[in-house]
């Protein structure tokens, strides 16, 4: 590993002007799961490392039945799969948060870092849209807001400014006839990336989909929304038969490529199939 200064600023301000300060090249240090092993053994060198450890009010999880639920970026994996509310009533957050990487792994990584990585394979990624989540974005021209959807641009690049830093991701509450869930399929059962990731969510009222998401990742350069597949739930009664049309054109959403994890049409086919059965399984739990 390659000399660097760090730095360990103990407030947002401080932490902002040290990038602004610093320039092209610096880097936040999260949970480091990604970073450091980057800096190690994949050949990064940043010349300086600004830690987000001592920053405070980033690692809060706040619930207002009335408007939405605030995760901090700071938030670690493990605690956003294992707290009873996003359990409850954002299931597909706490699925997504709980497959990421070891136990170890989960008690370091932050959501924050899982997204602002811009792996199109993030776990948290999926989840956070279909509940259509924002990311609250503060740099040295104040506080902005942008929807986790829009958020990376590409592999591995985001539209965060090199100055700006992600303090949160904001979701409004569910109604309460609301299932949801998160499903990926990866070569080796577990710690591993997705081949293929699928999020849905379902909204119910007078026994017809009011509302409904399906986000995929790892089968496109960034997760995609499958728009079509999801205006064609809206105001229709679940079936079976409406659920395999959604499928299909989830399918037709995804544009993978063939990589070690699976060729583009595998994934393509497994979109369909795990489209299905999320749907099936988001169904089940808004009728619970």
């Amino acid at each position: 590993m390659h000399r660097f200064e760090y730095f360990a600023p103990t407030s947002l301000d401080e932490a902002v002007s040290l990038l602004k300060e610093r320039g092209n090249g610096v880097k936040l240090l999260a949970g480091g799961t990604d970073l450091l092993v980057h800096m190690k053994e994949a050949g990064l060198h940043p010349p300086v490392v600004v830690s987000l450890h001592e920053v405070p009010g980033l690692d809060s999880i706040e619930f207002d039945q009335a408007s939405e639920l605030g995760v901090g970026a700071s938030v670690d994996m493990g605690e956003v799969a294992s707290h009873a509310l996003i359990q409850q009533r954002y299931t597909a957050l706490a699925e997504g948060a709980g497959i990421v990487g070891s136990v170890q792994t989960r008690n370091l990584a932050t959501i924050g870092g899982n997204i602002a990585n811009a792996a199109p394979s993030a776990d948290t990624a999926p989840p956070l849209a279909v509940f259509d989540a924002v990311a609250v974005i503060v740099g040295p021209a104040g506080r902005r807001e942008v929807p986790v959807i829009d958020l990376v641009s590409g592999p591995g690049q985001t539209v965060l400014a090199t100055d700006e830093i992600i303090t949160r991701f904001n979701m409004p509450a569910p109604t309460p006839d609301t299932g949801s869930t998160y499903e990926r399929h990866t070569p080796r059962k577990i710690m591993d990336i997705a081949a293929v990731g699928v999020a849905v969510r379902l909204s119910l009222q007078d026994g017809k989909i009011a509302e409904g998401r399906i986000c995929l990742g790892a089968v496109a350069p960034t997760i995609i929304r499958a728009a079509e597949a999801e205006a064609a739930l809206v105001g229709q009664p679940p079936s079976e038969e409406l659920f395999a049309k959604a499928a299909k054109l989830a399918q037709a959403a995804s544009s993978p490529i063939s990589d070690v994890r699976g060729s583009a049409d595998f994934r393509r086919y497994l979109v369909g199939v795990m489209t299905k059965r999320c749907l099936t399984t988001a169904l089940e739990r808004a009728d619970a």
